[in-house]
């Protein structure tokens, strides 16, 4: 089994044109090396990938998510599409070993390198685009987006107590939710932060930390909890 044919078993997804898939997996440092085996780097699918890749994230949060308000989906799609993410997606396929790098990408580690893994992963995904339409591509891209989306979703729910608080206030027109700072103690090195939360006037919950973010968060904990929330 050549190493495309193991990368179309690991993706599940079987090319019509294995040159795409190929062209997807060439760095420009092999390109400068190979010039007569591919007709460029995967630097332009990666452009396309970028964009198609924005698409199905954008289209899955909007329908999936639509309790959350507009600033929340943009800050769940850059999550969703961060280098980090992609190459947590890329490595669950193994990309990195696929990869076509010159003989100094390959001395220097590059198949590990998550700026080269993540560029070839939205590349691929303009391969599979281009190769089998925009069905293809979601079926290709959705599992990792439902994955990385659900992770997110639970990292804010557990973490990020302003943001759960600020999505119930939202769901009540006309209630706001504000933080307020009453005082700090301790010496400059190691100060301590109260503030107190708010839902209009109504004081919610009370927090201290060693930041105002810090504080705010357990500010909010305290609120979601006055709220019958279990945070």
């Amino acid at each position: 089994m050549t190493d495309l044919k193991k990368l179309q078993c690991n993706i599940n997804y079987r090319f019509q044109d294995e040159s795409l898939l190929r062209h997807a997996m060439a760095h420009s440092s092999y390109t400068n090396e190979h010039r007569s085996e591919v007709p460029g780097s995967n630097e332009r699918l990666e452009f396309l990938g970028d964009s198609v890749l924005g698409l199905i994230t954008a289209e899955y949060l909007f329908s999936h998510y639509q309790h959350l308000p507009e600033g929340s989906l943009t800050k769940m799609r850059a999550l969703l599409v961060c280098e980090e993410s992609l190459f947590g997606f890329a490595q669950q396929i193994d990309l990195g070993q696929f990869l076509l790098l010159g003989h100094g990408e390959e001395r220097a580690g590059s198949r590990t390198r998550p700026s080269i893994v993540s560029d070839a992963f939205e590349a691929l995904l303009a391969a599979i685009y281009l190769d089998g339409g925009l069905e293809s591509a979601k079926q290709f891209a959705l599992p990792f987006l439902k994955q990385g989306a659900a992770e997110i979703e639970e990292h804010n729910h557990r973490y990020d107590y302003k943001t759960t608080l600020q999505e119930i206030a939202q769901q009540n027109p006309g209630e706001l939710i504000s933080y307020k700072l009453v005082g700090t103690t301790g010496p400059d090195h190691a100060k301590v932060f109260e503030v107190h939360c708010f839902l209009n006037s109504n004081l919610l919950g009370k927090g201290t930390g060693k930041s105002k973010k810090e504080a705010e968060q357990m500010a909010a904990k305290e609120a979601l909890k006055m709220m019958g929330e279990n945070p």
